[in-house]
């Protein structure tokens, strides 16, 4: 079974980051759909199936918690599952992502933290 992945942030080098972490931990990828804020984000899940989403939260145009709220005021996309990668310190903001069903990794993470924190979300066995 592979994983169509939407990964929405602002940086191309931590998009590609991102998706080289996924890579070298097994993840059984499908295709990949990149985005640089919330905005092209929600554009590209109306135009793709995705499995997955990760996104970061300080973005221009659209932030990654306006575009987790759009998501789940649309049924289409409501059970997709949300990764928030993001340097974000908050911890009221970073309840507040988990309490929408967002698991948090902060940033700077190891590569092992993705491919652990994805193994459980999508049940696809592995781990650590």
């Amino acid at each position: 079974m592979s994983i169509n992945v939407l990964i929405v942030d602002d940086s191309g080098v931590m998009r590609a980051m991102i998706l080289k972490s996924m890579r070298m931990g097994g993840i059984p990828l499908g295709e990949i759909h990149q985005a640089g804020n919330g905005e092209e984000g929600l554009a590209a899940l109306k135009e793709h199936k995705v499995d997955l989403v990760i996104v970061d939260i300080n973005m221009p145009v659209m932030n990654g918690e306006e575009m987790i709220d759009h998501m789940h005021d649309d049924p289409e996309f409501q059970k997709i599952p949300i990764v928030v990668i993001s340097t974000e310190g908050s911890e009221v903001r970073q309840n507040r992502l988990m309490e929408k069903g967002a698991v948090f990794i902060q940033k700077p993470f190891p590569p092992k933290k993705i491919r652990d924190t994805l193994k459980g979300i999508l049940d696809i066995g592995g781990g650590k």
